[in-house]
């Protein structure tokens, strides 16, 4: 009796908070064109630092919130403004869950 092994190949990227991207390693991360993460700024998305788009610097956290912009456009096809709310609501959620979590702890 033989076995069939099927070997499965998995690609990652793992990014600490203080890892920085350019706008081309984000672009690449996304599978996106410049011009879409530079919207994505234009519209307060993603806050990188530095002054213009060659000096740009992107974190791990940028990272996260392109993609899943970019999900909320092409899956549920949110345009840029909506994916900004749904961000900006998303963030507010975790903030609350924090909140909830600090104040079981204390037993309050």
């Amino acid at each position: 009796m033989t076995q069939d092994f099927q070997l499965v190949s998995l690609t990652g990227l793992i990014l600490e908070d203080q890892t920085e991207l350019s706008l081309a390693d984000l672009c690449r991360a996304c599978a996106a064109q410049a011009d879409r993460i530079i919207e994505m700024v234009n519209e307060g998305v993603l806050a990188p630092a530095g002054h213009a788009p060659d000096d740009w610097r992107f974190t791990g956290q940028h990272l996260h919130r392109a993609r899943v912009a970019l999900r909320l456009q092409s899956d549920l096809g949110v345009n840029l403004a909506g994916a900004a709310l749904a961000l900006e609501l998303l963030d507010e959620l975790d903030s609350l869950r924090s909140r909830v979590q600090r104040l079981e702890a204390t037993g309050r």
